[in-house]
Order: structure tokens, then C-alpha cells, then sequence
């Protein structure tokens, strides 16, 4: 990653074209798993996110690398928990730009305990979360709308 800067930035409406583009990826939606119904609904999925934007209880950042928007990172609560998601678009992929933009976002999102859940044989994502001190601390099954499958899921802990 020499020269490579990674930034994160408030996410605004406007970045939303480009992440439901980044989701029609198949093999980023395969990985990920766990997905809406229906990711080819544009409209749901601007009206779905921008809402987000106005909940207090998310914080959504904008990944970008060198300038470019390359992926969002953001908490939510589910369940009376925080929880991460990110979602890094495939031409960044194996550049550690998750890693640094998790790490970075950990500096701001200061909430503890927080959570996140992985698929199963998404060891990309594994490391990820493990280089920036998640432990895994359990299993569990779900239906993953990527797949049309039920897959195991595992569940990953920051504690501080």
C-alpha cells in the first residue's frame, strides 16, 4: 500500500449510486452473503440506505482510496448491539484497504462491545476482523439471499 491513502468520510446521499453498484458485483454479493431479496431494486435500495442516513443510531462512512470511493464501512444496532458492516468493491480487494479503513473507523466508532458476522468461508473478511482484535466467538446458521442457501455464519466480538 506505498503512496496509498485511505480516507473516510461522512457518507453522503450521492455515494449510494455508486455502493448499489459496487453490490451487483456477484462475486462481492457471494461473499457477503447475507444480502436484501432483492439487490437489482435501484429505488429500494437508495430509499433503504438514505433513510439510514437520517437514523442517529447508524454511522456510515465512505471509504476512499487516493480520492476514489472505494467501499462504506458503517455500525447499526441489531438486537440492542452494535454491529459492523463493510463492504470493500472488488478492484480493491487484497490491498489490506479494509483492514486500515476498519482500524481507522474503530478510532472513530468507539462503541464496545461491537459485532460482526462473516460468512463462513469468507476468510478474506476473517482476517480482517481478526487483525483489528475481533475474536470469534460463535457460530450460527442463516439464510444468505446471495446464495439461496442457509449457511453458517460466524460471529466476531470486539470487546475494547
Amino acid at each position: 500500500m506505498t503512496n496509498t491513502v485511505i480516507t473516510l468520510i461522512k457518507t453522503e446521499k450521492e455515494h449510494l449510486e455508486l455502493f448499489f453498484q459496487f453490490q451487483l458485483d456477484k462475486e462481492g454479493s457471494y461473499m457477503a452473503a447475507f444480502m436484501p431479496k432483492d439487490t437489482n431494486d435501484k429505488a429500494a435500495y437508495i430509499e433503504r440506505y438514505a433513510g439510514y442516513l437520517l437514523d442517529a443510531t447508524k454511522n456510515m462512512c465512505t471509504i476512499k482510496v487516493n480520492g476514489v470511493i472505494a467501499g462504506s464501512i458503517g455500525k447499526f444496532i441489531m438486537n440492542n448491539e452494535a454491529w459492523i458492516t463493510y463492504w470493500i468493491d472488488r478492484p480493491f480487494w487484497g490491498q489490506g484497504i479494509a483492514t486500515a479503513a476498519l482500524e481507522d473507523f474503530l478510532k472513530i466508532e468507539i462503541t464496545r462491545p461491537i459485532y460482526a458476522g462473516v460468512a463462513f468461508d469468507n476468510q478474506g473478511s476473517q482476517k480482517v476482523l481478526e487483525k483489528c482484535g475481533f475474536v470469534r466467538i460463535a457460530a450460527d446458521k442463516g439464510f444468505a439471499n446471495a446464495r439461496q442457501a442457509e449457511i453458517e455464519e460466524y460471529i466476531y466480538k470486539l470487546a475494547d
